[in-house]
């Protein structure tokens, strides 16, 4: 294993954030069911949409499973590992369900269902009375339901590493370097991937942590390879070598989704045979556009910058707080029935320059600081 910091991959998780946070932007404007949606929703946003959710979350999995080894790494035990996870990621986690969700699921309630109280009422009286109205589960984590997977994902690896010895636990890698070695990385996980949908065609995600086990599956597996790319680095040479070809195939492997949206658009209904072909490329296209991605940042991104660490740090204090900023602001776009060009320009400028504020905010006030995922000065 290397110590050597792989700047690539920082710029990666940098990168995924950042669509991220432009891809919930696109659900304002998406025909796909959401918190807050424009009057007349546009059905061609679904194309560049769906060219990145089959691989956009799983990627995200993947460079935490890098980041995870690396700490593991520089921590060097378990004990510590799990008490360091435990705080960046449950601490923010409950600062956020308390404090920057809640005004989601009003808006959701206020929106859709009818609500009739205002928001300090609903914080004060309702949020907290773990309850469902109208099919709304209060409180909720909402979109920090990653952050609470990759707390369980961390934890398992934790006690993975607390019981097996390291001599089986280097065996292992090795094997499964072995094994995904050369074109095995692009075929084997994509066949994983597949056989879940198989096994499982009729499971939605639901992010719900204990009804959701086909998606842990999925997710779990990029996790573990990403944390193999950093504890077995020569799979790197793999990732070189065939980068080129996942980005081609997975293109092509997008043709048949892109095919079947733009025929059968919005809440068109689709002819049942059109699923299995569809998610089963889905499932392809994701995998193999993951490995062309992790090329691309092998290749042409493994280089600091001088803003690389703040963009880095900047990262999970954006997640925590943009898609609270997206719902609000697209929700007084929505009360003004502003046009969707100019609702974009505001969604992406109101997100950036909120997203900025809370971090430079957080990061300068020490006790802040752990709330917004940030580690104590």
């Amino acid at each position: 294993m290397t110590t050597q910091r792989h700047y690539g991959m920082d710029w990666l998780r940098i990168g995924a954030f950042a669509l991220l946070i432009l891809y919930h932007i696109g659900m304002y404007f998406v025909p796909w069911d959401w918190h807050v949606k424009i009057a007349e929703p546009l059905d061609w946003v679904a194309l560049p949409m769906l060219a990145t959710n089959s691989w956009r979350l799983a990627l995200l999995f993947l460079v935490s499973g890098y980041a995870s080894a690396a700490l593991f790494a520089k921590l060097g035990g378990p004990g510590g590992f799990a008490g360091s996870r435990s705080a960046r990621l449950l601490i923010p986690l409950l600062f956020a369900v308390v404090v920057i969700i809640p005004p989601q699921p009003w808006i959701d309630l206020k929106g859709q269902h009818g609500y009739p109280h205002g928001f300090l009422h609903f914080w004060l009286h309702d949020y907290f009375g773990f309850q469902f109205i109208d099919g709304i589960a209060l409180p909720t984590w909402q979109h920090l339901w990653f952050v609470v997977y990759l707390w369980i994902y961390t934890m398992l690896a934790a006690l993975l590493l607390a019981v097996v010895p390291d001599a089986a636990r280097a065996k292992v890698a090795d094997g499964a370097a072995r094994l995904l070695g050369g074109w095995r990385l692009l075929v084997l996980p994509a066949l994983w991937w597949v056989l879940i949908y198989l096994a499982f065609p009729d499971h939605d995600e639901t992010h719900a942590l204990f009804d959701d086990g086909p998606s842990h599956l999925h997710y779990l597996m990029a996790f573990g390879v990403g944390w193999l790319l950093r504890v077995r680095p020569a799979l790197f040479a793999a990732v070189a070598r065939w980068w080129t070809v996942a980005l081609v195939l997975g293109a092509i492997a997008f043709l048949p989704v892109a095919w079947i949206e733009w025929s059968w658009p919005g809440d068109t209904p689709a002819p049942p045979w059109v699923f299995q072909p569809y998610h089963v490329a889905r499932n392809i296209n994701g995998w193999l556009i993951i490995i062309a991605l992790v090329g691309i940042a092998d290749r042409w991104w493994n280089r600091d910058h001088p803003q690389r660490a703040t963009l880095a740090e900047a990262v999970f204090p954006f997640y925590i707080v943009h898609q609270t900023i997206i719902v609000v602001v697209g929700w007084w776009l929505l009360q003004g029935r502003v046009a969707a060009l100019p609702s974009f320009l505001v969604l992406v400028a109101a997100t950036v320059t909120g997203c900025w504020l809370f971090y430079a905010i957080g990061r300068s006030i020490r006790w802040l600081r752990p709330l917004i995922g940030l580690q104590r000065r």
